[in-house]
């Protein structure tokens, strides 16, 4: 019997998002997203996250790896700070309103929470300065595919700010809290060798083999069955917040669910 789970292969799909300074394609069971601001090493602006959240909303359905790219010599600086000069902030929320500015925040985050979704697999192709913003979008990321000229930095707490979009929770998952500690709180630069070390990337290549990497881990992301697939993550992203016993309850569901699926029973 056919899997249940499988979905039929979209259409290709995408577009520019001229704007936002994205842009995104989908081919097969495949989409990728481009950061597309290479004069600015993809600094990001409130229209990027915004961009970002409108492609998973658009996202068709079928889609089973979605990959991150930044195009030009950086996957992201991170925020663009023109933005605080007033241009492109429009908008902008300061924190007088604590009610207005919290849907601010939540509003782009949105950009960043699809990325966790269990019916796909995100991978960070990541290159060059993955700063800030940019470093966060690669945590929100199941897989982060890294080039040997990486450089990471959570800057949020040297410009006065705080990691907003989402990437505390990964980080500390990631590295623990002590190490999260002294990472955010000096902005120091980790460079490939080390982030390979903490588990902040889980391939680390040389840079003109990215490409390369990436397709590989696509291929074999997509071999897999993609029911299977998706229950394997969804009980991957539980499993740290649950028990022993609920975990093992989780594990029979999802392979209740399989089996019904492969056997039509």
């Amino acid at each position: 019997m056919a899997d249940a789970n499988a979905g039929a292969a979209p259409e290709t799909a995408g577009g520019e998002l001229a704007e936002a300074g994205l842009r995104w394609e989908v081919d097969g069971a495949v989409a990728t997203v481009t950061l597309n601001r290479p004069e600015r090493r993809n600094a990001m602006t409130f229209a990027t996250w915004r961009g970002l959240a409108e492609i998973g909303r658009s996202l068709p359905e079928g889609v089973r790896v979605v990959v991150l790219r930044g195009a030009g010599p950086s996957f992201s600086a991170g925020i663009d700070l023109s933005m605080f000069s007033g241009e492109g902030g429009e908008g902008f929320a300061d924190g007088s309103d604590a009610a207005a500015t919290d849907r601010f925040i939540a509003e782009l985050q949105e950009g960043y929470t699809w990325l966790r979704r269990p019916d796909i697999v995100t991978v960070a192709a990541v290159h060059g300065h993955a700063i800030g913003g940019g470093f966060q979008l690669a945590l929100a990321c199941d897989i982060r595919v890294a080039a040997d000229d990486v450089k990471f930095c959570m800057k949020e707490p040297a410009l006065g700010l705080v990691p907003d979009l989402t990437g505390t929770k990964p980080l500390v998952e990631i590295v623990g809290i002590g190490r999260a500690l002294e990472l955010c709180l000096t902005a120091r630069t980790v460079h490939a060798e080390e982030a390979a070390r903490l588990g902040l990337a889980e391939i680390v290549v040389p840079r003109d083999g990215l490409d390369a990497a990436v397709e590989e881990l696509v291929a074999s992301l997509l071999a897999v069955n993609p029911g299977a697939a998706v229950a394997t993550k969804r009980l991957l992203w539980e499993a740290a917040e649950n028990t022993l016993e609920e975990q093992c309850a989780a594990e029979r569901r999802e392979q209740t669910g399989r089996l019904r699926d492969l056997f039509g029973k």
